[in-house]
């Protein structure tokens, strides 16, 4: 990994984040890709993949949990950390910082919410057994 004024360069297959870990900062992918790991009784599954302008890690500037995914680099990637200090003196100095924010939350939740509702769909056709959801 190296550092410069934009962030830092990961190589193909770095962690960025490990499920698991605390966290106290987020994160903005500036150049690469990235993929959302969740690992579970031993395998991993690809929950998603982020690109340049994409956040992650926010979630850890709010709660007090540990990080819910591992994220890591797919090629090179170049990812920018920004702590909860930085982040409030940037939506102080542009209040629209948080308006982004809250928009892309908004998203991620809308699409979660619609694959649930699939899920339970499918399971209430017994497409699925309430164990595999």
């Amino acid at each position: 990994m190296t550092e410069d004024s934009l962030g830092k360069w990961y190589a193909d297959g770095e962690c960025v984040v490990h499920q698991g870990e605390q966290g106290s900062c987020m994160y903005v992918v500036q150049q690469g890709e990235l993929e959302v790991i969740e690992e579970a009784g031993g395998k991993e599954v690809r929950l998603g993949t982020l690109g340049a302008g994409d956040i992650f890690g926010e979630m850890a500037l709010f709660e007090m949990e540990t990080r819910s995914a591992t994220v890591r680099a797919v090629g090179q990637a170049q990812v920018l950390t920004v702590d909860k200090r930085t982040l409030l003196r940037r939506i102080k100095e542009d209040p629209l910082v948080a308006l982004n924010l809250m928009e892309t939350l908004c998203r991620r939740t809308r699409k979660l919410d619609t694959e649930l509702a699939k899920l339970q769909f499918r399971q209430a056709r017994g497409a699925i057994q309430p164990d595999q959801v």
